[in-house]
């Protein structure tokens, strides 16, 4: 099945920001960006990973070593990108993460980092931006299909993802005069590093079978498609689309 468009020039011109862009369906993102005629910058906290990111994306791609948890970093990022570009046209603030547990073997490091990063860092990724959005930018925040639908021992997760799912629905209100728009896209179950490292190891295919078995569509997705949709969420296309949660899941979250 062929999941990446052809490249185009949707995007021509557009100075993008993905955080998280190093891996997964944050990497996918911004290799779509590329395709489609963007400048990317992106963002993560290896180094290693992030600059085979730039390496694999190969042209109109800048990464910049930031936790979006530490608001001394988000500082440099965004000095940065004034004096490299002057604006941000497209902000995914995509960086997230965490692990599954019970109740009763949720720590408070756990509960800290998790909310850190999903939330705390969205946020602040969002605001520190503000000065650099163009009139007219799209914020896309990465949800979850977890916000409507918890999977087992994912409660902390799936708490951060529907506290950003209401970040929206309050900046939506507050940026609407200045024709910025923000939506969340909210993924299902995706083929990403990130999900298979949360099986034991060797058992990884058992992991993605389980979460097959709730998809409509009987698969789960490749990053590639996540990236298609933020394409749409990105572009002049979808102008007048503005505080939706646009899910991206073979019809997981809808039955």
């Amino acid at each position: 099945m062929t999941t990446v468009l052809p490249g185009g020039t949707i995007l021509a011109g557009k100075i993008t920001v993905v955080t998280g862009g190093s891996t997964g369906i944050g990497r996918a993102i911004a290799q779509r960006f590329v395709a489609e005629g963007a400048y990317v910058f992106i963002t993560g906290r290896r180094q290693p990973e992030l600059d085979a990111a730039v390496d694999e994306i190969g042209s109109n791609v800048e990464g910049i070593r930031t936790d979006s948890a530490d608001l001394g970093d988000l500082d440099a990022l965004y000095r940065t990108i004034r004096q490299r570009k002057g604006r941000i046209d497209v902000l995914v603030a995509n960086a997230g993460g965490g692990v599954a547990g019970p109740l009763a073997e949720v720590t408070e490091e756990v509960f800290d980092k998790t909310f850190g990063t999903n939330v705390k860092g969205v946020l602040f990724t969002v605001q520190k931006a503000l000065p650099l959005l163009a009139e007219d930018a799209s914020v896309i925040l990465t949800g979850s299909t977890n916000s409507l639908r918890p999977g087992p021992d994912l409660g902390v997760y799936a708490a951060t993802k529907a506290a950003v799912r209401n970040l929206a629905r309050s900046w939506i209100i507050e940026l609407g005069a200045s024709g910025v728009r923000v939506n969340v896209l909210s993924p299902g179950p995706t083929k990403t590093p990130g999900l298979l490292g949360l099986a034991p190891a060797g058992q990884e295919q058992t992991l993605l079978d389980g979460l097959v078995a709730g998809v409509p569509l009987g698969r789960v997705a490749d990053p590639a498609e996540i990236a298609n949709a933020a394409v749409f969420l990105a572009s002049d296309q979808s102008s007048f689309v503005n505080g939706i949660e646009f899910f991206v899941d073979g019809g997981q979250a809808q039955i």
